[in-house]
């Protein structure tokens, strides 16, 4: 190993542990104790603080004050890095954003070629779904490998075939073109046509598992808005009571209090001042939730649900009268 990779390793060392016996280095490396010693002060002369101590257990330790050394990470962390970075420079206040923006782009010119290939194909045909207020979901673990493979074959515009794992926990092949990513609070999404069934699709990434390409290329569509189509998903089709309700209030005020993984919005239909919105979930929750809202909502269906939101009205009115 020569010494600017022995220099990098032992930074990397002392990253993982506080403290080390000079022993310890010495084996680890595959260096002499004399070595080591010059290694230590090449670095204190760099501006690292390394510390040192004596006697039988003697050692070596990185102190704290000193410059950040330099990190080295994998490919998964590169892409969680990127992720995060991303995240935060869209979502974030201005100063995080502007800093998240420049981090963003040191590791981008650092990145090697192959890896920065599959990063910028991940960014390409990621659309995220800004997050609005409601409850949050758990992590969804997934495997960046995953992840970016899909993202190349969604900016390939190839098709692919991977085992994809049901909500109700039934595993089956399936066959699709891929369009694009959709990343929504801490979950990904895959927008798809599936081929099989012959309609869009969108399936969760952290089911997706062995993605591989057919080498065909997808056939030339009409394709959806990805977001909305996550969105529906997520806050509609999944629910067996699907309401439509009329919101007296602008799109852009809407969206402050019902997020994504709420309910779909779209405008009202009456200039800027109204908002219509595609909401699932049991009338006696979606009652619930619509009263608490802080404008003036009209369910236009079904009519049960406007049935239970007078039934809690005239249940509030005789608990306040």
């Amino acid at each position: 190993m020569d010494t600017p990779a022995r220099l990098l390793r032992l930074l990397v060392l002392f990253s993982t542990r506080p403290s080390w016996r000079a022993d310890e280095l010495t084996e680890r490396l595959e260096v002499t104790s004399r070595t080591l010693r010059r290694d230590v002060t090449r670095l204190r002369d760099l501006g690292y603080p390394i510390e040192s101590t004596t006697g039988r257990y003697g050692g070596y330790s990185l102190g704290s004050g000193g410059r950040l050394p330099p990190l080295l990470f994998d490919d998964d962390e590169a892409v969680a890095m990127w992720s995060a970075l991303r995240h935060v420079s869209i979502s974030a206040d201005p100063m995080l954003g502007e800093a998240a923006v420049s981090a963003l782009a040191k590791l981008g010119e650092v990145l090697p070629s192959g890896l920065r290939e599959r990063i910028d194909a991940l960014g390409d045909v990621t659309v995220d779904l800004a997050v609005g207020s409601g409850g949050s979901e758990p992590i969804a673990a997934i495997d960046t490998a995953t992840l970016t493979a899909l993202a190349s074959a969604c900016r390939a515009e190839l098709r692919l075939r991977f085992e994809y794992r049901t909500g109700e926990d039934v595993v089956g092949r399936r066959h699709v073109e891929p369009h694009r990513l959709v990343s929504l609070r801490r979950r990904w999404y895959l927008v798809a046509w599936d081929l099989d069934r012959d309609a869009w699709r969108t399936f969760r990434v952290d089911r997706v598992t062995s993605p591989v390409l057919t080498g065909q290329r997808s056939a030339p569509r009409q394709h959806p808005d990805p977001a909305g189509l996550v969105s529906e998903g997520v806050a509609v089709r999944v629910y067996e009571v699907q309401a439509t309700v009329l919101v007296h209030a602008p799109p852009h005020v809407t969206r402050r209090e019902i997020g994504p993984s709420m309910g779909v919005i779209r405008p009202g239909g009456e200039g800027d001042e109204t908002t219509i919105v595609s909401i699932g979930g049991d009338n006696d929750w979606l009652a619930r939730y619509l009263v608490g809202l802080p404008f003036r909502v009209e369910v236009l269906d079904p009519v049960e649900l406007r049935a239970e939101i007078r039934r809690l009205a005239r249940r509030r009115i005789r608990e306040h009268a």
